[in-house]
């Protein structure tokens, strides 16, 4: 974190990336304890939306995000938009509460019981292995490699997943086992018109071919290492845990905004009969995603509204905060600001 010049720096309860910023025992624990909240948010939202599911209403019209989701991978019984069994949404709901305790009871333990710092560790033990300094290139790359490798393991479960048990597919209203198409050309293709892919075949060709291109990433960046001197060409003296924070801002913004337009209006991965159908573009104070089903009363909105929406929103934010801890990995003084506008201010004044 940039500290103006001020090597004694002491930052309030609120600024949560202070208090992790050079101890690595400290980022692991809020690395479980997000986890654990995101398990718990998905949990707690499952049980509130099945308590609330109407069979006889669509369920693109019921402003749900959890159970959609659900019936499109196929989890529970799903009939041309209808639930028809939720026993399955109500196991996964629960397993997301369990798994929520665990994670917190992880996030406490390395908060309390173990060291802040993984490097105080004797040389030689397992903890120590996992020490890292944040202007180390060839630390923070094999870091990058084992997130790479875990992100492939994820495609590779979704593409097996689709392959063995199927996912919901809008064309039968039923729930099919889908086979992956791994054409190189048709993702290729895909690279710009992705908003109209119309093909679940296609679709898990994409993901097969994440799998590969992400395990072969994973494992260049564990192996290797930076070529030549870290120099200041490269990075150095840039780079730091607000760069990184940066950085990773950076790419949850633009998947927050595929993800926005996507939902919005592709109807192959978001079925109009779970997420409602398409959305248009609007323009009032701020651009917003406005429902197109006239059936919709009141302040309900569709599924898709709520996703498209918040993800856009998000993704805004997201961008601000990536300028923000970007420049201040760069050196910008933000205080400079305050500063110009106190001495126009005084100017105003001498000049009244």
């Amino acid at each position: 974190m940039q500290t103006y010049g001020n090597p004694n720096v002491t930052y309030a309860w609120y600024a949560g990336n202070s208090g992790v910023t050079n101890r690595s025992g400290r980022f692991i624990a809020s690395h479980i304890g997000h986890t654990g909240l995101i398990c718990f948010g998905a949990g707690a939202n499952t049980l509130f939306e099945l308590a609330r599911y109407d069979s006889a209403l669509p369920l693109g019209q019921q402003g749900m995000v959890s159970l959609p989701h659900l019936a499109g991978i196929g989890i529970g019984g799903i009939e041309n938009g209808v639930i028809t069994d939720s026993y399955g949404m109500l196991v996964v709901a629960v397993l997301h509460l369990i798994f929520s305790a665990v994670y917190a009871g992880g996030a406490m333990l390395h908060s309390f019981r173990y060291k802040e710092k993984l490097g105080d560790y004797p040389q030689g033990s397992r903890p120590r292995k996992f020490e890292f300094s944040w202007d180390d290139p060839d630390r923070l790359t094999s870091i990058l490699g084992h997130h790479l490798l875990f992100l492939a393991l994820g495609n590779v479960q979704f593409v097996e997943w689709a392959k063995y048990h199927g996912i919901y597919d809008p064309a039968i209203g039923a729930v099919r086992q889908v086979q992956y198409n791994l054409d190189l050309q048709m993702i290729w293709n895909h690279q710009i018109d992705w908003l109209s892919i119309s093909s679940l075949e296609d679709v898990m060709g994409g993901h097969a071919f994440l799998a590969f291109f992400m395990s072969a990433g994973a494992i260049w960046h564990i192996f290797s290492k930076p070529f030549g001197e870290f120099t200041e060409f490269k990075g150095k003296g840039l780079l730091s845990a607000e760069f990184v924070l940066s950085t990773s801002l950076a790419g949850a913004s633009y998947i927050a905004f595929v993800a926005a337009f996507w939902a919005s209006m592709n109807t192959t991965i978001y079925p109009a009969d779970l997420y409602g159908d398409v959305l248009k573009l609007q323009l009032d104070f701020a651009p917003y995603f406005a429902d197109t089903d006239t059936s919709l009363v009141g302040d309900i909105h569709s599924a898709r509204a709520w996703l498209s929406n918040f993800h856009y929103y998000l993704g805004f934010f997201y961008l601000q905060g990536h300028l923000w801890h970007g420049l201040r990995a760069m050196g910008f003084d933000f205080k400079r600001v305050e500063k110009l506008f106190d001495t126009f201010e005084r100017k105003e004044t001498t000049l009244n």
